[in-house]
């Protein structure tokens, strides 16, 4: 099993993931011409995708599917509510439809999905397992419910976001007011600091790489962030997405 993550941030959000032959891309928040771009660059080839996955709908997730579809004869792979809100904005394209909560199979891997606090219609994460190994996403979500840790508990590697530094976002001066109760609130975005929690609930199940996600320019830094996991947890493997390029293959 090994996952590649295209770009991360309020700008765009894509991942790959690869096991036991298939090969996953979950979600399309770039540009069409800059996923097929970092793909051919990470030595995928559009074409070989199986697969879209969607963890909700918005366009800083799904901004290059509509034109990405229309290149791919793969089905997406996306809640009820989810997709007939991507469907009602032009996306065409085959679609397999699971409620939140659902596992389903592809092959030997394992696909589990587990629904998350975020200002979306019907946002989900995912597991993915094979053989032994196992990866989790989560990606945008305001906090960590119980379902969660315990959908997340046994992963080897997880794709998580860490979206801001507390005290950066209470200084920024580029937000209202309202927008930083937004980030905050419990359907919102996860802290630094939230983060680092999950982590080390995780840890002793046997998590041992972190990949960050999702870091905001203005109130979070890949220092603060992989900081903020590593300085309890100094046996974890971190490291940071960025939104200007992939952050090359973890296995």
């Amino acid at each position: 099993m090994r996952f590649i993550v295209l770009g991360s941030g309020s700008g765009g959000n894509a991942a790959v993931v690869e096991a036991g032959g298939i090969r996953l891309l979950v979600d399309a928040g770039l540009s069409a011409k800059q996923l097929v771009t970092r793909m051919m660059a990470s030595g995928i080839n559009p074409a070989t995708l199986n697969a879209v996955l969607l963890t909700h709908e918005h366009g800083d997730h799904i901004k290059g599917l509509r034109v990405m579809m229309k290149q791919l004869a793969v089905p997406i792979y996306a809640t009820p509510a989810t997709s007939m809100v991507v469907r009602d904005g032009g996306v065409g394209g085959s679609w397999k439809i699971f409620e939140s909560g659902a596992g389903f199979r592809m092959n030997g891997l394992e696909i589990q999905s587990f629904a998350v606090p975020h200002d979306a219609v019907e946002p989900v994460g995912f597991t993915f397992r094979h053989e032994d190994k196992s990866f989790g996403l989560l990606s945008d979500t305001g906090h960590v419910t119980k379902l969660i840790l315990d959908r997340l508990r046994g992963v080897n590697a997880l794709f998580v976001e860490a979206n801001y530094d507390d005290e950066l976002l209470e200084a920024d001066m580029k937000r209202p007011w309202s927008t930083k109760q937004r980030i905050s609130s419990r359907h919102g975005h996860l802290s630094n600091a939230q983060t680092a929690a999950l982590v080390a609930e995780l840890i002793p199940a046997g998590l041992r790489r972190v990949v960050l996600g999702h870091l905001s320019r203005d109130c979070n830094c890949p220092v603060k962030a992989a900081a903020a996991v590593r300085a309890a947890f100094m046996e974890v493997e971190v490291c940071c997405a960025g939104q200007d390029n992939t952050c090359g293959w973890w296995e």
